[in-house]
């Protein structure tokens, strides 16, 4: 029997593979493929599935062996009681009915595979979690600050503006609008910087593209949003300016 992944390498579909013939080496015998299952991982899930082919426990003439077998065997058991020891004294019980000197050893659950498959992704990614809010953190604070600053620094043109009629709506609007370009220019090089480490990125990720549209933007709308809601706190200080205490100020 072959996988997916090999009957694609070799006849393109494998619809195709039933009926063919391969072999193990350049000297071995020729072997019929009878079926075609499902690619699976053997390294991780973060690695793709290699193209394999499954020989019979016990054959002959196989890999410059008169009689060639397998000795360690691996069985999957499908069942709702996985994870339980009531399982696996059962499964053991069962093995050594049949034969007393057959070891019984290794037992995982294939969430126990998977997990420890991924333990060492799935660390990468919690510290870069963690590095990525902290960023994000003093990026909303270096937002307020400067737009705190620049409040401050342009008080008596506030004066100035509201004296001649200007709204505090619109004043607003101008503060929120001066994060906004802040956060554009940010997620811009942001974005920049994202792109050119695409192939770093991409060992840590798992069947996604590491330029995935949807991902670049739902990051980007969502550090832009609060972005402008880290802007809009020091905007409604604009509101709480006097005019005539503005246009006194130096």
């Amino acid at each position: 029997m072959v996988s997916e992944n090999l009957a694609r390498e070799l006849w393109q579909d494998p619809q195709f593979a039933i009926g063919k013939q391969i072999r193990e080496d350049l000297k071995g015998p020729w072997r019929e493929v009878i079926g075609v299952v499902n690619d699976e991982r053997e390294d991780g899930m973060q690695v793709k599935a290699p193209a394999a082919a499954y020989y019979p426990l016990l054959m002959s003439d196989f890999e410059n062996n008169p009689v060639a077998v397998r000795r360690t065997v691996s069985y999957i058991v499908r069942t709702k009681r996985a994870g339980t020891q009531n399982l696996v004294a059962d499964v053991q019980e069962a093995v050594w009915s049949i034969n007393r000197s057959l070891p019984f050893a290794n037992v995982r659950t294939l969430q126990e595979i998977h997990d420890k498959s991924l333990a060492r992704t799935s660390f990468t990614l919690v510290l870069l979690a963690i590095a990525a809010a902290m960023a994000l953190l003093i990026g909303l604070i270096g937002i307020y600050g400067v737009i705190s600053y620049s409040v401050s620094q342009r008080t008596r043109e506030i004066g100035i503006r509201m004296a001649l009629g200007a709204r505090e709506r619109e004043l607003t609007r101008m503060f929120v609008m001066h994060g906004l370009v802040l956060s554009v220019i940010g997620v811009g090089c942001g974005l920049a910087c994202a792109a050119a480490m695409t192939r770093g990125l991409g060992t840590l990720l798992f069947e996604v593209s590491p330029l995935d549209p949807l991902t670049y933007f739902a990051v980007s709308a969502g550090l832009t949003a609060a972005a402008v809601i880290a802007s809009y706190v020091p905007a409604l200080r604009v509101t709480a300016v006097d005019s005539v205490e503005a246009l006194r100020a130096d």
